[in-house]
């Protein structure tokens, strides 16, 4: 359990050093992503997926 909470701990760092370093960019990066095509969206998920679902298996094995 304590591993699954570092790694969501983790998360959140990586997901807010962006936010922390550039906000002006991150907000016209969100707004990019808006206005792109939902199929476009799901393939970058799946594949952001693919990759940590490999990372994890790698790391683990």
């Amino acid at each position: 359990m304590s591993q699954l909470l570092i790694a969501c701990g983790m998360v959140m760092i990586l997901e807010g050093i962006p936010w922390f370093l550039s906000p002006q960019r991150m907000r016209l990066f969100v707004v990019q992503l808006a206005s792109m095509p939902d199929a476009a969206l799901r393939l970058a998920a799946l594949a952001s997926m693919g990759a940590g679902l490999l990372l994890v298996y790698l790391v683990t094995r």
